[in-house]
């Protein structure tokens, strides 16, 4: 089992949008990891150029959670100032070769220079090429079923420093339709987690509910995101809706 997961550090908000108050209440609380879900979110290239560093100045680490598996994609993430990409809709060992060697300097992968905020506004020197590559990090994730099979041989790719365990569409993708957190959902973890651990590399996790958290925590997650900020607005929109319509109806019940 890790240590890892037990530093609130590495508990991780999910965000669907440049939402700064959200981010600022995180920080508040206690939060320090954040994910940009792109892929789905409402981020655009103008809002990634400002909440990313805004993110970076509260102290957050950011992940990305990219378009598509894209050299332009990976590239404009971590010319952002990403602190590491989460590629999606990786299909084989062969695909996750080519991709995720967009987020790696060559000789290492086929990452093209851009400078700006990641050099911090200057020509940099070659040893930059070095830290960049062993600072951005590049988690493909897994979420197909060929993906599945071939995880190990992702793992042992040198362009890759983990995996993103993404259970919804992995569920989709294995013919068990919405993912409903089941024995074959697990097994299906667990034969990812193995992979990672006998590759020496870390796994992320998407945790919503108490029963993922725990798993999660037992099973040695590097980072574990435990809230989405759309669903953490629901939830509590909802508890105040619920609680006030309870107070109405038990007044009315008492004057009846």
């Amino acid at each position: 089992m890790s240590d890892a997961v037990y530093d609130k550090n590495h508990l991780g908000l999910w965000f669907s949008g440049p939402n700064i108050s959200a981010a600022e209440i995180a920080r508040s609380i206690g939060y320090r990891t954040a994910i940009l879900d792109i892929e789905h979110g409402t981020f655009d290239l103008v809002a990634l150029d400002r909440f990313v560093p805004f993110l970076k100045a509260l102290g957050f680490e950011v992940f990305a959670k990219i378009l598509g598996p894209t050299r332009e994609a990976v590239q404009q993430a971590l010319d952002f100032g990403c602190d590491a990409v989460a590629i999606p809709h990786i299909s084989s060992a062969e695909e996750a070769a080519r991709v995720c060697g967009y987020a790696k300097f060559p000789p290492l992968g086929d990452r093209s220079l851009a400078g700006g905020r990641t050099t911090n506004f200057v020509y940099p020197k070659d040893d930059w090429i070095d830290e960049q590559n062993r600072g951005t990090k590049c988690f493909p994730m897994i979420e197909d079923e060929r993906a599945l099979k071939e995880v190990s041989k992702i793992l042992a790719l040198d362009t890759v420093d983990g995996v993103f365990i993404a259970p919804t569409d992995l569920a989709i993708r294995r013919g068990r339709k919405i993912y409903k957190k089941t024995d074959a959902d697990y097994a299906d973890f667990k034969q990812i987690i193995e992979a990672a651990k006998a590759a020496g590399k870390p796994w992320l996790f998407p945790a919503w509910s108490p029963e993922e958290k725990a798993f999660a925590i037992e099973h040695g997650a590097s980072r574990m995101f435990i809230a989405m900020e759309q669903f953490a607005l629901a939830q509590g929109l909802t508890a105040a809706w619920t609680t006030t319509i309870d107070l109405v109806e038990k007044r009315q019940s008492n004057k009846s």
